[in-house]
């Protein structure tokens, strides 16, 4: 039987907040034009992810997917990090789970 469920959603954003154990707070921009005005809108919505291993620090780039509920306000998991603060890139045997 084939699966049918839809494909999970993915956002990329940065971590704000690590404070959390095995909790990360992910800020994401959202850019919108204004309907009227055509004027460019910046929002940042701020969702909070799973992180099993801890391995996130404030300013890392991550992809998070959307996932069952995990406790009241989180509903994500951090999926992947693309790029430390600091700039340099991570290695993908790191990532992995």
């Amino acid at each position: 039987m084939p699966d049918t469920r839809k494909p999970r959603r993915t956002k990329i954003g940065r971590v704000s907040s690590n404070k959390m154990n095995k909790t990360v707070v992910v800020a994401v921009d959202l850019v919108r034009q204004h309907r009227l005005y055509g004027r460019t809108l910046r929002r940042i919505r701020h969702f909070k992810a799973h992180d099993e291993a801890n391995r996130c620090q404030v300013g890392d780039t991550v992809v998070i997917a959307e996932s069952r509920p995990i406790s009241k306000e989180k509903h994500w998991v951090v999926q992947q990090i693309l790029r430390r603060g600091t700039g340099e890139p991570v290695e993908i045997a790191e990532v992995e789970a």
